[in-house]
């Protein structure tokens, strides 16, 4: 009994805020890609096409928990103390960042920095070290792949222009 009054209880505004921004911003995307190499087309499209499908699957969920009266469309639970302590106020922090300064350091060192301090936030604080080595790689790899090969147009900074100088050199 207790868990049906858990169950009616629960707000599913506050969850819904991140899948419809994601269709939003998925959508938006896609109408920006047009005009880009298939390659990227390709790209854009599969991931999108993943993240759509999830989003509809937990909408679609949502609908049947409202209609069988088991949740509400309330935004109570979007903002609690809990926010502080699960480092949630910490990657909505790094994420703003992210896109506030992607422009100005470029693609590479502001993924790494993302990345790093994402993952330092989630861990909360454990191995330091072993995560700036993954978010290293996996920046590099995102550079190597998107930037290096592909040629993409992702944002240009320090380290993209040191290495096209390298390598055009070398």
């Amino acid at each position: 009994m207790a868990t049906e009054r858990n169950e009616a209880g629960r707000q599913l505004g506050g969850e819904l805020v991140i899948p419809v921004l994601a269709i939003a911003f998925t959508l938006y995307f896609f109408s920006t890609i047009w005009n880009s190499p298939w390659t990227a087309q390709v790209s854009a499209f599969a991931v999108g096409g993943i993240l759509l499908l999830v989003c509809g699957i937990f909408i679609l969920r949502c609908i049947f928990w409202l209609r069988d009266g088991k949740a509400t469309l309330g935004f109570g639970n979007l903002f609690s103390r809990e926010d502080i302590t699960t480092g949630r106020i910490g990657l909505l922090m790094a994420t703003v960042g992210y896109s506030v300064f992607i422009g100005r350091f470029g693609f590479t060192l502001t993924t790494f920095l993302f990345l790093a301090l994402s993952m330092i936030i989630l861990s909360r604080g454990k191995r330091p070290v072993f995560i700036t080595l993954i978010s290293a790689a996996m920046a590099l790899g995102g550079w190597a792949i998107f930037i290096w090969a592909f040629d993409t147009r992702f944002p240009r900074g320090w380290f993209e222009i040191t290495m096209k100088a390298v390598l055009g050199n070398g």
